[in-house]
């Protein structure tokens, strides 16, 4: 596929955030001056300030975008599409298609965690599915099929198919994917966000070589979850 491309990504605060971080910053600066003027005693402003200031700074968090870059070779490795936690390793009938057993490795993403996706291996964009659905919690078995979700499946150079699912939870209620069907896609690069709680599955070959454990945590970018065949 050739050399591997990296495109810097000078933000700290992903772009999905900007808005709401402004108006809430507005909002609160708004409203914060209006009791300050409103009342003889600073409590009302005070209470205001520590609570509203408290949920911003969640926000922030939720929306903060790290630079990562993946060291190390990049053949045959999937690295973890999101921050969060593994929830599933196991064999799975996929029927909507491959129609086969695959490994599904599944990560879960809490409303503290990164909420950036990455794309877990170099390859080629097949296509970019979206599917309208429910919004059971995320980590729930049902969720991976039941729940709103996008499909996009990864060609690898060496020609296997991997499968990466952003799934909506109870909370996340908007998916954005930047892949595009028949554009090549590398290890470093965004593939989407999703808002809140959420998850993401990754369907393998059978033959990969997992490289994590149920509960542990993960790096988005950077931990090694599988080896293809």
């Amino acid at each position: 596929m050739g050399e591997r491309i990296r495109k810097l990504k000078k933000i700290r605060i992903h772009r999905e955030g900007t808005d709401e971080l402004l108006y809430g910053l507005f909002f609160i600066i708004a409203i914060g001056v209006v009791l300050w003027r409103s009342f003889d005693t600073p409590i009302p402003f005070a209470l205001f300030t520590i609570v509203l200031g408290a949920i911003w700074l969640l926000m922030l968090n939720f929306y903060r975008c790290p630079i990562r870059y993946f060291n190390g070779d990049t053949e045959k490795v999937v690295v973890a599409p999101a921050d969060g936690k593994i929830v599933v390793i196991e064999e799975t009938e996929e029927n909507v298609y491959f129609k086969d057993r695959r490994l599904l490795i599944s990560i879960f993403m809490s409303p503290l965690n990164v909420h950036a996706n990455w794309f877990p291996v170099d390859g080629q964009v097949k296509f970019v599915n979206h599917s309208d659905g429910n919004y059971h919690k995320a980590w729930l078995p049902k969720a991976s099929e039941e729940n709103e979700h996008a499909d996009i499946m990864i060609e690898t150079p060496d020609g296997q198919e991997v499968l990466v699912r952003q799934i909506a939870g109870a909370m996340a209620r908007r998916i954005v994917t930047y892949a595009k069907a028949q554009e090549d896609c590398y290890i470093d690069e965004h593939l989407g966000f999703i808002k809140l709680g959420s998850r993401v599955d990754v369907y393998l070959p059978l033959g990969s070589e997992v490289k994590v454990k149920m509960g542990q945590s993960t790096t988005g970018d950077q931990t090694v979850i599988a080896r293809l065949a």
